[in-house]
C-alpha cells in the first residue's frame, strides 16, 4: 500500500484492487485540476480542506462529516476532535479519519489537529500502522505530539504541513518534534510503501517529498 503526499493535509493511498482514498484536497496552491489527480474516496477534515474536491476525477464518494462508513471493502470511522472556545462559543472543525483496509493495514489521518485527544478517544482506535500528523502551529508542542505518539504507538509517523503555517515556522516545528522524537538524519522520500510484512516492532519517523 502507498502514501503519497501532495502538500499540507492531502494524501493519495492507493493500493492495487481496493478503494483509493485522497484526503484534503483543499489548497489552490496544490494545484489539483492540473495534476489529473483520481481517487474513489474523497475526505475533507476541515474547513477550506474540501476546496478542490471537485477537481478529483473519478470520485465516487465524499466523506466530511463524522460517523462510520463503510466504502466498499474499506472502513472508515470519522472522529470528531473540534476545539470549543469557552468564552466566544466559537468552534474550529476538525475530524480525523481513521481507515481500515481488509488486509489489516490501517491508517489514521488527524486533518487539522488543534489540541490532545481525549484519551478515550485513543483507546477506540484499533492498531494504527501509519499516522499522518500535522507538524506546527501554537497548538501542540514537539513533546507533546511525541507523547501522543507514544499513546497511539504507530508503526509509521508522517509529518504534515498545517495550511496556517509557513514553510520556516514548519521546518523549525518539524526540527523540534523530531529532537523530541529523539531522530536524527531523517531522509525525505517521495513515497511511504506499507505490508504487512514489513512492519517494525518500533515507531518510525519517515519525511516525504511533496509530489510533484
Amino acid at each position: 500500500m502507498d502514501i503519497t503526499w501532495y502538500g499540507y493535509s492531502c494524501f493519495r493511498i492507493t493500493e492495487r484492487g481496493h478503494t483509493t482514498v485522497l484526503t484534503d484536497p483543499g489548497q489552490p496552491a496544490l494545484d489539483l485540476a492540473q495534476r489529473g489527480l483520481k481517487a474513489d474516496l474523497v475526505t475533507v477534515s476541515h474547513e477550506r480542506a474540501g476546496r478542490q474536491v471537485d477537481d478529483i476525477r473519478g470520485q465516487k464518494y465524499v466523506i466530511a462529516t463524522p460517523g462510520e462508513y463503510e466504502i466498499g471493502e474499506l472502513f472508515v470511522s470519522g472522529i470528531p476532535l473540534h476545539v470549543h472556545d469557552a468564552e466566544t462559543g466559537a468552534a474550529q472543525h476538525n475530524i480525523a479519519y481513521h481507515f481500515e483496509y481488509p488486509n489489516g493495514l490501517n491508517f489514521l489521518h488527524l486533518g487539522a489537529l488543534r489540541q490532545m485527544p481525549a484519551e478515550s478517544v485513543i483507546e477506540q482506535l484499533d492498531e494504527v500502522h501509519a499516522l499522518l500528523l500535522p507538524i506546527g502551529g501554537a497548538a501542540l508542542s514537539g513533546d507533546q505530539l511525541a507523547d501522543l505518539i507514544n499513546m497511539i504507538e504507530p508503526k509509521y509517523v508522517v509529518p504534515m504541513h498545517p495550511p496556517a503555517v509557513n514553510e520556516e515556522a514548519f521546518d523549525a516545528a518539524l526540527d523540534s518534534f523530531l529532537k523530541a522524537m529523539g531522530v536524527a538524519n531523517v531522509e525525505s522520500q517521495e513515497t511511504l510503501r506499507v505490508t504487512a510484512a514489513g512492519l517494525s516492532e518500533q515507531t518510525q519517523v519517515l519525511c516525504l517529498l511533496p509530489a510533484k
